[in-house]
């Protein structure tokens, strides 16, 4: 499995941007897709978005799209949820998870191999 590590949450304004990071520190992600999900509070975990191995697929939930960005460098071990046009709503723990199914289980929002601890972005004015 892999160890994945989220990062880059925080306060932003509503309207704001923020740039989340997950990094794979045991092994390689070349071979995993990866996803994004979020918890907000008193409501159950749903899938944000995912990304295919290679990033010739992607997926985002329609409650983001247009507005978040998925992208992975894989050199670094890294994937990257940029997200703008923040609405309160979007607050939310931020977690990633890797995907060995590529794509498959991400967007279907279960199966996944590996998660992070997560990391709370709270947009507030």
């Amino acid at each position: 499995q892999l160890q994945l590590a989220e990062s880059g949450g925080g306060l932003v304004q509503p309207g704001g941007s923020m740039r989340l990071s997950c990094v794979a520190s045991e092994f390689s992600l070349d071979y995993y897709g990866m996803g994004w999900f979020r918890q907000a509070p008193g409501k159950e975990r749903e899938v944000v978005s995912c990304i295919s191995s290679t990033s010739d697929n992607t997926y985002y939930a329609a409650s983001v799209k247009g507005r978040f960005t998925i992208s992975r460098d894989n050199a670094k071990n890294t994937v990257y949820l940029q997200m703008d046009s923040l609405k309160p709503e979007d607050t939310a723990v931020y977690f990633c998870g890797s995907d060995a199914q590529d794509i498959r289980s991400c967007v279907l929002g279960f199966g996944m191999d590996s998660w992070g601890k997560g990391t709370l972005v709270t947009v507030s004015s």
